[in-house]
């Protein structure tokens, strides 16, 4: 098994509280981890038909089987439940009682709050960090490569190409989890609807024109985005709310939240096809903000991430939140460093040098090699990004 750095953070919270719930997206490896950190723990799957039939029938029953605690997985498969977990748990008073898995928030997330809220730990798990794939000696040899490969476990502990496995991976999960969240009649507009996503990875969110160029309503494309953010497929990138004296943008950003599943989506084949790809940018600095959100997630934060923009174009890629301190970052996929890459931060800093917000240690992260110190910003090469998420995600 590849480590996962949330492990730690699993136990912990299992000490503290009767229930964790464990969300993420299919194929991130929760119950892979569940069972890692928990060996001895009874295991019983919702999406099993038997298991899901009992469940259903006689929670009571389903939920006596287990006097010591158990792990269940996609327990928002079966929403009867939640309620009888909560006698269970005041009844018990033991702490790490039940780990509940699962991978559509919508439904775990309701559950938990109608029936146990108090009671729940929350850790969300992504696929792999670099850190991670780093530990286990499975880095791919270039950036191209990484991320057209993405970082979902069986891209690494399987012997399977990424084309083949992400096509697998969109119908038999995605498609399928639409299907059970919202009543869709037509797979082939929603795949389009997917494809149309991904051709703006990156890019300020414009609902309207994502709805007129799939040919649906602009409720169907929201509700549609809904569905896959809750499925943790892709994120919603919030603008800072600091406007330092100036109009800014106040649409989200949208990315998706692997960088194999979006090349996949655009129809990428191979890692030299993303050399010279129009979004390799985008794809890039996707990557960077995944990799600071798994910082955070797998120590139980939610995200401080957000990014800035004023009406004339002026742009910071990611502030970080730290309290009252913001740490600005710069994100460029060349692998040659010029002045340029240093402009928007500096323009910034220079913007805001009369505010009262502190402001942390500037970087610019780039798709090169070479560390260094420029104007006072540190300039980080991609595979030393870990230092950045490890200092925005304090153990």
């Amino acid at each position: 098994m590849f480590p996962r750095l949330a492990r730690k953070t699993l136990i912990t919270l299992a000490k503290g509280y009767p229930v964790v719930a464990l969300t993420g997206p299919r194929q991130s490896g929760k119950t892979t981890l569940a069972k890692f950190a928990f060996p001895d723990m009874a295991y019983a799957s919702l999406e099993d038909p038997d298991q899901h039939e009992f469940a259903e029938d006689d929670p009571r029953g389903f939920l006596a089987r287990f006097p010591d605690g158990a792990i269940l997985d996609e327990v928002q498969r079966c929403p009867a439940l939640f309620s009888w977990l909560q006698g269970v748990v005041d009844a018990d008073g033991r702490m790490g009682l039940f780990i509940l898995t699962g991978s559509q928030q919508f439904g775990l997330l309701s559950g938990i709050t109608q029936s146990l809220a108090g009671r729940v730990g929350r850790l969300q798990l992504l696929p792999f960090s670099l850190s991670e794939i780093t530990t286990a000696g499975a880095v791919p040899g270039s950036l191209d490569e990484l991320l057209f490969a993405g970082l979902y476990p069986p891209v690494y502990d399987r012997p399977v190409a990424p084309v083949h496995w992400y096509s697998d991976y969109v119908a038999t999960y995605i498609e399928r989890d639409v299907r059970q969240m919202i009543n869709v009649q037509d797979l082939s507009t929603f795949q389009r609807f997917l494809r149309l996503c991904a051709g703006r990875h990156g890019q300020l969110l414009n609902l309207s024109a994502l709805a007129n160029d799939c040919g649906i309503s602009h409720n169907t494309a929201k509700a549609w985005l809904s569905v896959l953010e809750a499925s943790y497929i892709i994120h919603l990138l919030q603008p800072h709310h600091r406007n330092f004296r100036k109009r800014i943008v106040k649409t989200p950003k949208l990315y998706f939240l692997d960088t194999g599943l979006a090349a996949w989506l655009l129809g990428i084949q191979n890692a030299n096809q993303l050399t010279t790809h129009s979004l390799r940018g985008a794809l890039f600095e996707g990557w960077v903000i995944q990799e600071l959100l798994k910082a955070r997630f797998n120590q139980a934060l939610v995200s401080n991430l957000f990014f800035w923009r004023d009406n004339t174009g002026n742009e910071i890629d990611v502030l970080l939140e730290k309290g009252e301190r913001l740490q600005p970052i710069e994100i460029k996929s060349g692998q040659t460093l010029t002045r340029d890459y240093l402009t928007s931060l500096k323009k910034w800093i220079e913007m805001v040098k009369n505010d009262t917000v502190g402001i942390d240690t500037p970087c610019l992260l780039y798709g090169g090699t070479e560390a260094q110190q420029r104007s006072g910003i540190d300039v980080i090469p991609w595979r030393e990004i870990s230092g950045i998420a490890v200092k925005n995600a304090p153990a």
